[in-house]
């Protein structure tokens, strides 16, 4: 398989409502969270969305996020994107950075416009960040948003299908 650049998504969440429970095993959080933002790339455009993410008990955000793209020329384009935005952790901060959250998510797109029903039966892979935006900062212990100093950033990239390798022959 091989992964192929789709775009790159930047956004901000304006508005944003949240419950937090807590129990005996720990503190979970609901959010529902307005987007907005642009892509870049074979797809550009503004975006649109609402991200109903959650919070474990372990620290990690999962995405549920849906929206659109309006692209600049004048396609719409509804989106998906399942995944997690990884908790802080002495590892993923290595990595990262400790200002900043990973985020890695599944994709896929909709669209009865010609010019893009070739990704109605695509998959996408994307990597990303939860970060400071210009002037701003994120600090690590902050609701799933990151705060209102928040940008967050996607790497969108088609996941394009190969053969897979023969099996090897048994030796039973």
């Amino acid at each position: 398989m091989q992964l192929r650049p789709l775009y790159r998504a930047q956004f901000e969440y304006p508005q944003q409502w949240e419950a937090e429970l807590k129990g005996k095993n720990g503190v979970e959080e609901q959010t529902f969270l307005l987007a907005e933002g642009t892509v870049e790339g074979k797809l550009t455009g503004a975006l649109r969305g609402a991200n109903y993410a959650r919070r474990r008990t372990d620290g990690t955000a999962v995405t549920d996020f849906r929206g659109v793209l309006e692209c600049a020329d004048g396609a719409v384009v509804l989106f998906e994107y399942r995944g997690f935005g990884r908790a802080h952790t002495p590892e993923h901060d290595r990595i990262a950075g400790a200002s900043r959250r990973q985020w890695v998510a599944t994709a896929t797109h909709l669209s009865h416009d010609p010019r893009y029903a070739w990704l109605n039966d695509t998959v996408c892979v994307g990597t990303g960040e939860v970060g400071p935006r210009p002037g701003g900062v994120v600090e690590s212990g902050g609701g799933l948003s990151g705060g209102p100093a928040a940008r967050l950033r996607l790497e969108v990239a088609e996941l394009v299908w190969e053969p897979p390798e023969p099996a090897a022959p048994s030796t039973k």
